[in-house]
């Protein structure tokens, strides 16, 4: 699993990248009350903002960690939103990526370098 400076996590799933938040995110955002989730075959460039997060706290907003194009998004989500706080690295996943290179993952933080950034 990759992080990025932005409390995402992405794992590699076939030729897939799969995209969430971390815990330590999810926490801070409190209650997720809403999630506005992307439209699949949708192109994105890194930085480009995907997913709207509503919480009882704030509205936080979802970049795209790489280049690449959102072939699936988690529906569930919008019925329930509060799996982000339930299960953020698992079952609470936003979108999946093609990507052109999965090798443009290299250059994200592993789990120690993820863990030592938050403290």
């Amino acid at each position: 699993m990759k992080y990025t400076k932005e409390h995402e996590w992405l794992r590699v799933e076939g030729d897939l990248v799969v995209v969430g938040i971390t815990e330590h995110a999810a926490t801070a955002l409190g209650d997720v009350v809403f999630v506005e989730l992307p439209e699949t075959e949708t192109v994105v460039a890194t930085g480009d903002e995907v997913v709207v997060i509503e919480s009882v706290k704030a509205a936080s907003d979802i970049l795209a960690p790489v280049d690449g194009e959102i072939v699936a998004v988690n529906s569930k989500l919008a019925d329930n939103p509060g799996l982000v706080n339930e299960d953020p690295l698992g079952a609470a996943w936003f979108f999946k990526m093609r990507v052109d290179d999965l090798a443009v993952l290299d250059d994200l933080m592993d789990e120690d370098e993820y863990y030592e950034m938050i403290g």
